[in-house]
């Protein structure tokens, strides 16, 4: 069986303990049987500066970028299309200079359009 990640700061530094989990990292502990009968909450997407991003959401980058597997850059300020939230690693799914994109959301931050 596989250790459970922290349902506040997704850590994976998990203890175990007889009747519940403890996270190493933020301290937040919750019983066993919790995660077998809750349904899985929707993840929350933080920008850089820890602003809430949401389906449809402008985003700008906060610092220049070079893209994987090309010469091109994306440079500080540029703004995306309407971007969509998915899960993985790069959770930003959007548009810039022409070019689709995933992004992880350190690297841009929530634009009031």
């Amino acid at each position: 069986m596989s250790t459970p990640v922290c349902p506040i700061c997704e850590s994976s530094e998990v203890l175990v303990h007889s009747d519940h989990y403890e996270c190493l990292t933020c301290g937040h502990e919750w019983p066993k049987e919790s995660l077998a009968d809750e349904p899985a909450a929707d993840r929350v997407v933080k920008d850089a500066y820890g602003h809430v991003l949401a389906n449809g959401d402008v985003v700008a980058m906060i610092k220049d970028l070079k893209l994987k597997g090309s010469s091109q850059t994306l440079k500080i300020g540029t703004k995306s299309n309407a971007i969509r939230l998915g899960d993985g690693d790069h959770e930003i799914s959007c548009k810039m200079d022409g070019l689709a994109i995933g992004l992880k959301a350190c690297f841009v931050k929530k634009v009031n359009a």
